[in-house]
């Protein structure tokens, strides 16, 4: 079997509006065309994974058990569109977090690779063919860091700014559309080779 290709997506202020800390499904509303967005990327035999860091966990802010309600509400979001989720991997972990068993380092919370590796391992996905769309540099770094390209949705959400080779993004977009059409343009020129 052949190694398949994935876009990593991060979740909040990417995928869906950015609302902190939000389990409830009723509020969970896509991105400015985020379901055209994953068409044309599943159209050109992209796997679609979501990576996700959720510190509401560690924060005692919402349970495990409430991402289940959000993983199927973004799939009755996405299947309006003929669109289905192949993965949603998230991280509960925060060092600073105040239920013990998740105030810890990790390796799965972005900028970290973890959630991404595991992915890959799982669903056979070749990284170096893969990318990482998010928000924020974080995401940029962890798709570097698995070894992906990755695209940086330049919306607000990056405060910080703090560049270093693994944080600067393949590719700028003002949102998930953009960077999936440029993804498809990339796949086109013969200037994009994976890293």
């Amino acid at each position: 079997m052949t190694a398949q290709r994935a876009i990593f997506l991060d979740k909040d202020g990417t995928l869906i509006e950015d609302v902190p800390y939000n389990v409830d499904p009723a509020q969970i509303r896509l991105a400015w065309q985020a379901g055209a967005a994953l068409q044309l990327l599943q159209g050109l035999g992209y796997r679609l994974i979501v990576v996700t860091n959720q510190s509401g966990v560690a924060r005692g802010q919402f349970t495990e058990a409430a991402l289940g309600q959000v993983q199927a509400r973004l799939g009755e979001l996405l299947a309006q569109y003929g669109v289905a989720l192949d993965g949603f991997y998230y991280c509960p972990h925060h060092e600073h977090g105040t239920v013990a068993r998740y105030a810890v380092a990790c390796t799965c919370r972005k900028p970290m690779p973890g959630l991404l590796l595991r992915a890959a391992q799982e669903h056979d996905i070749d990284l170096a063919q893969s990318w990482m769309i998010g928000d924020i540099l974080n995401d940029v770094e962890a798709g570097h860091r698995a070894g992906c390209r990755a695209a940086l949705i330049d919306n607000g959400n990056e405060t910080e700014w703090t560049l270093s080779p693994a944080r600067r993004p393949d590719l700028v977009a003002r949102d998930l559309y953009e960077a999936a059409a440029g993804i498809a343009a990339c796949e086109r020129a013969t200037a994009c080779s994976p890293r």
